[in-house]
């Protein structure tokens, strides 16, 4: 992703607005296309409860007007989402048209079922496309998640998540410490951060089972593996066990009590409360940290790159896209839908807000839009760093659900004490079988 870091004088200016910078209107960016054609139509949107899925509703009813299009949109937290989304897309006949995707967790599993409508005709199509909507727009991340083997668009990409380290300044001041460069460093500091006597922890991150195994992939990257390389798992490599063990450690020494119940919600409490030194999670999670009404700890928020691991260095990345279902009887307005909702428009107003990173450069090099981003510039400049250092976190398998499930079970298994070569081992052999026949 080509990210180009703003001035400081650029970061300053937007930050005394706070956000006075406006966007243009929708009706001249769009003036190309024929948004009225499907005037009259409704159309149902599946989203996944997200600050992605926040603003894409928050804005709704511009899209309606430009379009003339109805829109009925649902926000489901993401498991309950993923579940209705097989049962009803495997029936052929989905309630809805529209689908938020969690490339991370779907891909592989909606271009196998054939879910998805091919949206490459439609962005050839002048009539229905923007010119400044072109295939070099996109990351490159975005490009690898939206498109099948054979160069489809089953969807289009959205918006980016790089996994990054959120820092409480004011604990690491009392105690002298410097923000950690290293994996070494990270555990070094988050014990000397914690002191559980007056309930403060040096580190959090998921420890409930199936939200943990980002975490733990996520930390193997640094050890210069990923969990599945060339179709074969490396879950059980003495980096996987290495990075368990590190999990291990964190997580046992450093963490607050009852952290095998923590997904990201419990985490995001934790540090907002002024009581975790450290917290490893997603970007586009940073918007509560900096308001008042929610965050005890605003103002003293430091937003860290992902330590180097002794192998390598390298920002943990996920990402979600948004389609049209095959069985949709409405593609084309499905697909306006679509546009819009990646629209440099909309792809500002996520960057601005601090909701979500879009996958267009032309929105993420605008000094325009960069004006207008209300998160401080440390978080900007650390998105620009990740994207430096980008790297898949979870594996492209369609069983993706069941291996977070598997490599969960021995994650949260270390937690109560066990072993970590035999947990990755037992897990490894578990999910083995499940993986050749997803494949075959």
């Amino acid at each position: 992703m080509n990210f180009v870091k703003p001035t400081r004088r650029q970061f300053l200016a937007g930050s005394a607005a706070l956000g006075a910078a406006s966007i243009t209107g929708l009706k001249p960016a769009f003036a190309n296309v024929d948004w009225k054609k499907y005037a009259g139509t409704t159309l149902e949107v599946n989203l996944i409860k997200s600050p992605r899925g926040d603003i894409l509703q928050k804005y709704q009813k511009e899209f309606e007007e430009l379009t003339g299009i109805t829109v009925n949109s649902e926000q489901t937290p993401e498991q309950q989402q993923r579940q209705k989304a097989v049962i009803e897309l495997t029936s052929g006949k989905p309630s809805f048209d529209v689908i938020h995707i969690s490339y991370h967790v779907q891909k592989r599993q909606f271009e196998k079922g054939g879910w998805l409508a091919d949206l490459t005709p439609f962005l050839k199509d002048p009539s229905l496309t923007d010119p400044s909507l072109t295939e070099s727009d996109f990351a490159e991340a975005g490009l690898s998640f939206a498109k099948d083997k054979n160069g489809r668009f089953g969807g289009l990409p959205f918006s980016v998540d790089y996994w990054i380290v959120y820092w409480n300044k004011e604990l690491f001041a009392a105690k002298g410490v410097e923000y950690p460069k290293t994996f070494e460093e990270l555990v070094a500091a988050a014990e000397k951060l914690t002191d559980k006597d007056n309930g403060v922890y040096g580190f959090v991150a998921r420890g409930m089972k199936n939200a943990n195994t980002p975490v733990w992939a996520s930390l193997m990257l640094g050890y210069g593996k990923s969990t599945v390389e060339d179709g074969k798992l490396q879950t059980d490599t003495p980096e996987a066990i290495e990075a368990a063990t590190l999990y291990q450690r964190l997580m046992t020494k450093s963490a607050p009590p009852g952290v095998t119940g923590f997904n990201w919600a419990e985490c995001q409490s934790s540090f907002l409360q002024g009581k975790v030194a450290m917290w490893l999670d997603g970007i586009g999670f940073a918007p509560p940290l900096e308001n008042p009404q929610k965050s005890r700890v605003v103002g003293k928020v430091g937003y860290g790159l992902m330590p180097k691991g002794p192998a390598a260095q390298a920002a943990p990345t996920f990402g979600d896209g948004i389609g049209v279902t095959e069985g949709s009887s409405k593609k084309e307005a499905a697909y306006l839908y679509c546009q819009w909702a990646i629209s440099k428009e909309m792809g500002a107003r996520l960057l601005q807000s601090g909701s979500g990173v879009p996958f267009r450069n032309s929105v993420l090099n605008d000094p325009e839009v960069l004006k207008g981003v209300t998160m401080p510039a440390e978080w900007a400049k650390v998105l620009s760093e990740s994207a430096k250092i980008s790297q898949l976190c979870l594996p492209v398998i369609v069983p993706v659900t069941e291996f977070r499930d598997v490599m969960g079970v021995g994650l949260t298994n270390l937690l109560g004490g066990a072993d970590p070569a035999t947990e990755m081992k037992r897990a490894t052999e578990e999910f083995r079988p499940v993986l050749a026949k997803s494949e075959s």
